[in-house]
Order: structure tokens, then C-alpha cells, then sequence
């Protein structure tokens, strides 16, 4: 899409609802973890904009997570934000983001991201879009948890259109995946793009209902698989399978980009990279393994629901 065009949006109701969003992501995810604590930080620059950066690290459960919130005003949109939409080039902006990421210490329990965010462009007239959406990253699968995990993302937008889930699951396979190694990141989840369908309340009940679905979505399954026992040999395959998450972060991800071509905070927006991973050469799971079936029944695109 190329953004919606129509009189001044107020962005504040879309800051309320992701600043409280972030307040309630990180008190769930402190619960569940038992023990660490977000540090949590705000700044506020000259041209009005506000950021809040939270980081938990080295708890017993979660070993890295980041929940950061931003409001921000720019003289000019960045590259990665209009090399889709170039009669935006130049244009004043104004961000809302939230963006999560949450890395597990056991190898058992999956990796999670999430965004939400809305932007609003200040051309010849006012052009407005949202985006945003969750994403799992197993390293062991289970077919129970990646069954739950697109439930919950088919309830998050069925209720605003027929045929929403099937194209924003296809979109988020074809997102998440590395075409240099040829595999997927992880079992996909939602990816919506400058959506900027029917009204604003519209696309941003929508882009609510994505947030209030993520908790549901995430926390059954890391309380299932976050005291399941592992050793050593589960724990250098996270590590591994971490790495691929650094090339797609580094190399592809437009919010990375993004932020830092916005002069966003650098540490806030590298605080999604996970904080211990491997590189191996040359190397391939073990033929009938756990790690073997992550490749093969997990990372190719599924159609879940279907299998139910």
C-alpha cells in the first residue's frame, strides 16, 4: 500500500494503547521469568519525540528481552522507510513504534518478536499506515505449540476481514527467511505491511487486536518448555540457530535499518540481538535428529490450522 491519504491523524491514541501494551508485556514477561527485572530507561529528544527502551537480562527463564517503545518526529522520512513509497521521499514524519524481541535461556522454549507500529507523512496531504505483527522461532518444534501459535494469530484478524490470516501468514513466511542460506527464520506468525485499509479506527482496532493477542500467544508455550531439561548439545544448536536470527536482523530486517538510519539509539535497537551465538562451518544436523526435524517438518511453510 502506499498509505492512506486524508485530513491530520492524532497519533495519540495509537501512543496510549503501545505504551500501555509495552507496561504490560514487560510485568508478564517479569512474572514469568520470576527473578530479572527490565531496566528500563526514557528519552526525550529536541524535536519532541520520546523513547523507551527496556531491557531484561541473564534471568533464570529469559536470558535476553527487549520491549521498546517510541514516539518520534523526523525532518525526514529515512531510505528504508520509502524505497517502497518514493513520493514520500523528503517528507516530515511521525513514528509510534513498540517492537519486542525475547530470547529464552532453555533451547526448549522458542524465540519471539513482535512490532506494532504507525507512521503518518506529512506530504501534499497527510498519508497514514500501520504495520506490524508477531513471529515464533523454535529451536526444538512442537507441533502442539506452533498449532497454538497461529490460533492465536488467526483470532488476532479474523474478526476484520475474510482471508486476513492466509495473507498475512504468507506474507510473514516470505519475510522472515534467508535467502542466502534458503530456510525460513522460524515458523511465521503475522506480518502486516503499510496496511492502510478502510478507516483509521479500522486498521487500528486491528493492529490493537495483534497486540492483546501476543501474550496469549507466547506465554502458554514458554511456560510449557521453559523447565524442560537440556544439555549441552541442545544448547549449542540454540546457539547456532540464534546466529541466523544476527543475519537476518543485520542483513535484511527494515526495522533495524530503520532505526538506525533514523539515529535512533544504537544499543536500544541492537538489544534485540540474542546475547550468546555460534557460528559453525560447514555444518548439518544429524541425519534422524531433533535438530534434522526442525529443518525438515518445521521451518518449511506449513499450513498449520489445516492440520488440526
Amino acid at each position: 500500500m502506499n498509505g492512506r491519504r486524508a485530513q491530520s491523524i492524532d497519533a495519540g491514541p495509537v501512543h496510549d494503547f503501545l505504551a500501555d501494551l509495552q507496561d504490560r508485556i514487560c510485568a508478564a514477561l517479569e512474572q514469568a521469568d520470576g527473578q530479572a527485572r527490565f531496566l528500563a530507561r526514557v528519552l526525550e529528544n529536541e524535536r519532541g519525540g520520546v523513547a523507551r527502551p527496556r531491557v531484561l537480562s541473564d534471568g533464570p527463564v529469559i536470558e535476553r528481552a527487549a520491549v521498546n517503545f517510541s514516539h518520534s518526529h523526523g525532518a525526514t522520512l529515512p531510505p528504508a522507510a520509502t524505497e517502497r513509497r518514493p513520493e514520500l521521499a523528503g517528507c516530515p514524519f511521525e513514528a509510534v513504534s513498540l517492537s519486542l524481541i525475547v530470547h529464552p535461556r532453555n533451547p526448549y522454549a522458542p524465540t519471539t518478536h513482535a512490532n506494532f507500529r504507525f507512521f503518518c507523512a506529512q506530504a501534499s496531504e497527510p498519508a497514514w499506515w500501520f504495520g506490524g505483527g508477531f513471529d515464533l522461532t523454535p529451536y526444538y518444534g512442537f507441533e502442539e505449540d506452533a498449532r497454538h501459535w497461529h490460533e492465536q494469530a488467526r483470532a488476532a484478524v479474523e474478526p476484520f476481514g475474510d482471508g486476513l490470516y492466509a495473507r498475512f501468514k504468507k506474507s510473514c513466511d516470505e519475510y522472515f527467511f534467508l535467502p542466502h542460506r534458503n530456510e525460513a527464520r522460524g515458523i511465521g506468525g503475522l506480518f502486516v505491511d503499510d496496511y492502510a485499509e478502510g478507516s483509521f479506527e479500522e486498521a487500528f482496532a486491528m493492529t490493537r487486536s495483534m497486540g492483546e493477542h501476543f501474550l496469549p500467544a507466547y506465554l502458554p508455550i514458554l511456560e510449557r518448555r521453559k523447565a524442560t531439561a537440556f544439555g549441552e548439545r541442545e544448547r549449542e544448536f540454540q546457539k547456532l540457530r540464534r546466529g541466523r536470527y544476527v543475519e537476518f536482523n543485520l542483513i535484511y530486517d527494515r526495522g533495524t535499518r530503520f532505526g538506525l538510519q533514523a539515529s535512533s539509539r544504537t544499543e536500544s535497537i541492537l538489544a534485540s540481538l540474542p546475547p550468546e551465538v555460534s557460528w559453525r562451518y560447514d555444518w548439518t544436523p544429524e541425519p534422524g535428529s531433533e535438530e534434522a526435524r526442525l529443518y525438515e517438518e518445521f521451518l518449511p511453510a506449513r499450513d498449520w490450522l489445516a492440520e488440526a
